[in-house]
């Protein structure tokens, strides 16, 4: 595989950043914002971004724009719509219902949503197979936004608050932190880029066997991340007015959506 980005991808991965950075949620307060809500829903439904697949977008462009929309915290379902989007290409058809999964939005609330929706039948074991390798891949791509997300949340609280007359950024144990949460980034998006192209390229076994592995390593790596964010910003990361614990919780809810255990993996995970 080629780990670079086509230019066509980077245009993609600007496109879905610039969404995500001019109608995320700048703050706690930002989520409640109804007007803000339905200007991202029309942008989104605008862009196309939600039927990706059907307009012949891979498994490495689906995930560029789950991780951009987790960096900004998109709070308006994609992951759901893109996954119902690639279901009905699959069975040649639109669902009868629309599948719960429509309404994943691991901002807000998972309650109802079907991870095994009934049209999963409807396709050969290769292509269930394959939906469900871009399932897991869709999630581990929000928890890899989430991560980066918080981390710059951090950096940037760590660059402007001051303790002892300096900023707490300049101080080793601080900064020591933030490397290291950069160091566990690398490594996801590596694993996550993987596991991204096997979707469409590899075995389908190989294709499911690459998104766990990338599912578990990044939901591991991520949650070590969001812990430092919220160390970082001390005891203001502990009050509901930080958004550190808003990427917290973004990661915590896309792990257990299509969750992965040990057990499930072939090769080895320390």
């Amino acid at each position: 595989m080629d780990v670079r980005l086509t230019a066509e991808q980077r245009q993609l991965r600007e496109a879905a950043a610039e969404l995500a950075d001019d109608l995320g949620p700048g703050s706690v307060a930002d989520l409640d914002d109804a007007t803000r809500l339905a200007r991202l829903e029309k942008a989104i439904d605008g862009t196309g971004f939600r039927t990706l697949r059907s307009d012949g977008a891979s498994g490495v462009e689906v995930a560029i724009v789950a991780e951009e929309f987790a960096r900004g915290l998109v709070d308006v379902p994609f992951i759901g719509p893109v996954l119902a989007d690639d279901l009905a290409r699959r069975i040649g058809r639109q669902p009868a219902t629309p599948p719960e999964i429509s309404s994943v939005d691991f901002t807000g609330s998972l309650a109802g949503v079907a991870e095994s929706p009934a049209e999963l039948a409807d396709l050969s074991d290769s292509d269930a197979g394959r939906w469900h390798a871009l399932a897991l891949t869709a999630t581990t791509a929000d928890i890899v936004g989430s991560a980066r997300g918080t981390l710059t949340l951090a950096t940037e609280y760590a660059k402007m608050r001051e303790q002892y007359g300096a900023t707490i950024g300049s101080y080793q144990a601080v900064g020591h932190l933030l490397a290291e949460s950069l160091a566990l980034i690398v490594g996801c998006v590596s694993v996550l880029r993987h596991a991204a192209w096997a979707v469409d390229e590899l075995p389908v076994i190989e294709a499911v066997e690459a998104s766990r592995v990338a599912k578990i390593y990044c939901a591991r790596s991520a949650l070590t991340v969001c812990e430092t964010s919220i160390q970082v910003h001390g005891g203001i990361g502990n009050t509901w007015e930080c958004l550190a614990h808003v990427y917290l919780r973004r990661v915590l809810a896309a792990t257990e959506a299509w969750p992965v255990r040990l057990e499930e993996l072939t090769i080895g995970l320390s």
